[in-house]
């Protein structure tokens, strides 16, 4: 029976073998070919090793990249398992803390966790994978490095995107043709540059993106072909940090916002040194310094005076923040020389600064002293001498005071200056003489020249229209005994003159008449406008037979003007230096002086004047503080003669060469006068004959323009 069984029995195992397999298969128990099997490390001259034990040979090198917040280095190796049994590995060796393994499909990512942040080397050793971390310091910009594509061929990008992730973080996302595509990312000012190695970019993807709606740091990616690589640049703005990171095809590039833990006991925005946690219970201040000393491999000198415990829980800081901490708990100081930290009591590290000060004190009244002569070549001797007495020069009215002010030479120091030859003595220690020599290069320097160029345009436009009539009429029946026949013989006739007399004298109406006065009723003639008197056309109609008549004078004139003024003064200073310029005329006048009531002549300007003081900023514009006037005589009066003022001050900043506007009047008058004889002159059309009008216009416009410009230094210090 067992013989027929065990025979039964392995026919039937050999035909259900495949239908076994397939629960196997299915549960990943046979998976890839490659699997990872052991992970060991070590050190080998200064720099730590991790070997990679893989089941076969690696086809090629795996792709990496390093990270510097928290300070890691990522490898992938595709269509690999892991095999180890185990995801973590804990090394602490030198920069190496731990080994992780991360296994996703068909992929196993390997991630070293670092102290902080190294360069890496990867080499493959037949079924060992190597990854050396060099011993040097790590790089400031932490890159990561990814091998060039599969021969040399150029993949193409597939597509260029961005997203905004959570808390505001700026997502680049960036579809490749392979994994294996280089890419190289560095930080240039504000701006992160990202080479996409042997690759390239169709029409559709070379564009500008405009990013500054989604509210990250990001603003622009541009992204552009540069020769047999795709260039993408990410401007940002603000205080940002990034991350970059790659998934099979993807590239993914992050920027966001530093966060500030409000856990922290001390934000620390200057703290730079690597992050430590420390964790003690009523530990000594001497064992807990001498634990900082062992891992920033600083010196630390602690005195004797600094005693006491204290209980610290600190996780994820800075060590010199740490260190500020503990210093700040205990009332203690340092010091820093080189690469040694001094640790002392506040009291007595500010005791001993005392004590060096006052011996330095003391060594300058014991100092001998020694004699220097400096040559002026632009500054006044005078001047510089008192400077470093600390004699501060002003103007208080006309003359001129001194007043103290920050003494840069020693007590037993002394400045002579030499006026004929522009020449400075100054006697005192050497190391003040030092101070004093560098303080003379700074001062005796040439002043920067600049011109200022002022334009006033003065427009006026000026309009005046008058229309007038004189009207009148006669009848000489009446003349002569009152004789109704009288004739002075002829048919009726008519009159042209120039004016109203001339044509009453043509028609011998005033030669017939008992009196030489002109008969009229209406006399409302034109007004001249300025100095120009208005001409007049006059018409007479009379009949001698009837001795009848009538009279007519319209006079008109119309006036146009228009004028432009147009002055330049222009004015070269130095820097910070008022310079004034003026052209004009002083007007005299008589004024009553004293009480015995005996008149003087005396002068009024009516003048044009600029005045100006210049400063030039340090990006090259011009601050001027300027005042423009334009005085001009107006009406003469029996007292004397009026002055028409036009006068703007103000400070303005000017690019230099460039021409600002600082003022503007402008003014406009009209006036319309009619004189007329009641309820005649408002008769339609025939009432034009009893009234007369007037129209005056004026306008006046006045603008200053302003130039300043830098000369050209083509003077040198002769040092």
């Amino acid at each position: 029976m067992k013989h027929i069984q065990k025979s039964t029995a392995g026919r039937i195992g050999w035909r259900r073998l495949p239908l076994l397999l397939l629960p196997l298969l299915a549960s990943g128990l046979v998976e890839a070919k490659l699997a990872i099997e052991s992970v060991t490390a070590s050190t080998q001259n200064g720099s730590e090793v991790l070997r990679i034990q893989t089941s076969e040979p690696l086809s090629q090198l795996p792709t990496s990249f390093a990270i510097q917040s928290p300070a890691r280095i990522a490898l992938d190796l595709p269509a690999a398992s892991n095999a180890t049994g185990r995801n973590s590995f804990d090394i602490q060796q030198g920069k190496l803390r731990s080994v992780n393994l991360v296994q996703s499909g068909d992929r196993t990512r390997v991630m070293l966790n670092l102290s902080r942040a190294a360069t890496h080397q990867t080499r493959i050793e037949g079924n060992t994978l190597i990854v050396q971390l060099d011993p040097g310091a790590a790089p400031a910009v932490v890159k990561p490095v990814f091998p060039e594509g599969p021969g040399n061929a150029v993949l193409p990008l597939q597509d260029v995107d961005f997203r905004r992730g959570p808390d505001g973080v700026g997502r680049v996302l960036v579809s490749l043709s392979s994994s294996q595509v280089g890419v190289d990312v560095r930080q240039q000012g504000n701006k992160l540059v990202v080479d996409f190695l042997k690759t390239a970019l169709s029409e559709g993807l070379r564009r500008r993106l405009d990013v500054s709606d989604f509210g990250t740091p990001v603003q622009t990616v541009s992204t552009t072909q540069v020769g047999d690589r795709v260039r993408m640049v990410v401007e940002a703005r603000g205080r940002w940090e990034h991350s970059v990171y790659q998934s099979d095809k993807q590239f993914v590039l992050e920027v966001r916002e530093p966060k500030v833990d409000p856990n922290k006991l001390t934000q620390g925005p200057g703290y730079a040194g690597e992050k430590l946690t420390l964790n003690f219970q009523n530990i000594e201040v001497r064992s807990l310094l001498q634990v900082i000393a062992d891992f920033t491999n600083f010196n630390i000198v602690t005195s004797d005076t600094v005693t006491g415990n204290v209980t610290l829980r600190l996780k994820d800081v800075p060590w010199d923040q740490a260190l500020d901490i503990i210093l700040q708990a205990k009332g203690l100081g340092m010091r820093k020389t080189g690469n040694v930290i001094w640790v002392a009591p506040k009291d007595e590290i500010a005791a001993r600064e005392k004590q060096e000060f006052e011996a330095k004190a003391a060594m300058h009244t014991l100092e001998p002293v020694r004699t220097q002569s400096f040559q002026m070549n632009y500054a006044k001797a005078i001047d510089i001498a008192a400077q470093l007495r600390g004699e501060v020069t002003g103007q208080q009215g006309s003359t001129s005071v001194s007043t103290g002010g920050a003494r840069l030479l020693s007590p037993r120091g002394s400045a002579v200056p030499e006026p004929r030859t522009n020449q400075l003595f100054v006697t005192d220690i050497p190391s003040r003489l030092e101070a004093v020599q560098e303080l003379i290069k700074k001062l005796d320097i040439p002043v920067r020249q600049v011109m200022i160029e002022a334009r006033i345009v003065e427009a006026s436009d000026t309009f005046g229209r008058s229309l007038g009539v004189k009207l009148g009429g006669s009848d000489l029946r009446g003349i002569r005994g009152g004789d109704a026949g009288y004739s002075i013989g002829g048919g009726n006739r008519a009159a042209f003159g120039g004016s109203y007399d001339a044509v009453s004298a043509t028609t011998l109406e005033r030669a017939n008449t008992l009196t030489s006065a002109n008969t009229q009723f209406v006399n409302l003639p034109a007004i001249g406008i300025g100095t120009t008197s208005p001409p007049a056309f006059a018409l007479s109609l009379f009949s001698p037979t009837a001795n009848r008549f009538l009279d007519l004078e319209i006079s008109a004139l119309q006036a146009d003007g228009k004028g432009k003024v147009v002055a330049s003064p222009r004015v070269i200073t130095a820097d910070q230096t008022q310079a004034e310029i003026e052209q004009g005329v002083d007007i005299p006048y008589q004024a009553a002086a004293g009480v015995t009531g005996a008149t003087t002549v005396q002068f009024r300007k009516a003048s044009l004047r600029l005045t100006v003081t210049p400063q030039i900023t340090p990006d090259g514009g011009i601050i001027l503080n300027v005042e423009v006037a334009k005085d001009t005589p107006g009406t003469v009066y029996n007292g004397g003669v009026a002055i028409n003022t036009k006068r703007v001050k103000t400070n303005v900043l000017v690019e230099n060469g460039g021409t600002v506007v600082i003022g503007g009047i402008f003014s406009s008058t009209e006036q319309e006068d009619v004189n007329k004889v009641p309820l005649l002159g408002d008769i339609p059309f025939a009432g034009n004959l009893f009234k007369n009008r007037t129209i005056k216009t004026e306008k006046t416009e006045l603008l200053v323009f302003l130039t300043p410009r830098t000369l050209s230094d083509v003077i040198t210090s002769a040092r």
